[in-house]
């Protein structure tokens, strides 16, 4: 089994600014990314090299774990565009109006995304997740590094507080709001075209 890899940032580590700084970026993929990725080869290459079912149990959680910060991650970045590009702006399209449609409109589905993401007790990641069944858009919550299963995922955004805490403390609205700014919208329009078929 080839071994999972850190990606590259699609923007350099200071892209975000003002609103996460470069010293926030570059700890957070250069540290606490890879440490997922360096983590998640290590539970990998030790569940394939036993059969014994007890120690292949015993590594469930390292790979729920790491496997989830590797995909959370890998996606977070995607999620996120400079602030003066045009990405970062939402545009008319199927993804506005299922906002508009499953929320009332975009101020209000940021402030229920905000509010539910605030709910979320020590760490973990608030979601836009698009449910299949029902053809509507659904805010989610996911503790620790645990991904988004039951959803497809259209934006998802990163609660722990080295996401944030070096430049917005505990204030966690301030870096929930200072985040739409830098939101990928044309990202998640893509994810959303995607989840539809």
């Amino acid at each position: 089994m080839a071994p999972y890899t850190l990606p590259d940032l699609p923007y350099a580590y200071d892209a975000l600014e003002p609103y996460i700084s470069k010293e926030i970026m570059t700890l957070h993929h250069t540290k606490h990314h890879q440490t997922y990725v360096t983590n998640l080869n290590a539970a990998t290459q030790a569940y394939a090299q036993t059969t014994d079912i007890k120690a292949q149990i015993s590594l469930q959680s390292a790979l729920k774990f790491n496997g989830g910060g590797h995909i959370n991650h890998s996606l977070f970045w995607k999620n996120m565009a400079p602030a003066s590009s045009p990405d970062a702006k939402l545009s008319e399209g199927s993804l506005k109006s299922a906002i508009e449609r499953d929320f009332g409109d975009v101020e209000a589905f940021k402030k229920a995304f905000n509010t539910a993401t605030l709910a979320v007790q020590g760490s973990g990641w608030g979601w836009l997740g698009y449910n299949t069944t029902s053809k509507k858009l659904e805010i989610a919550t996911t503790p620790n590094q645990d991904p988004l299963l039951t959803l497809t995922p259209i934006i998802g955004v990163d609660i722990w507080e080295h996401a944030f805490y070096l430049q917005y403390k505990n204030v966690k609205p301030d870096y929930l709001a200072a985040y739409w700014n830098v939101n990928n919208w044309a990202e998640a329009q893509k994810r959303f075209e995607k989840a539809k078929l």
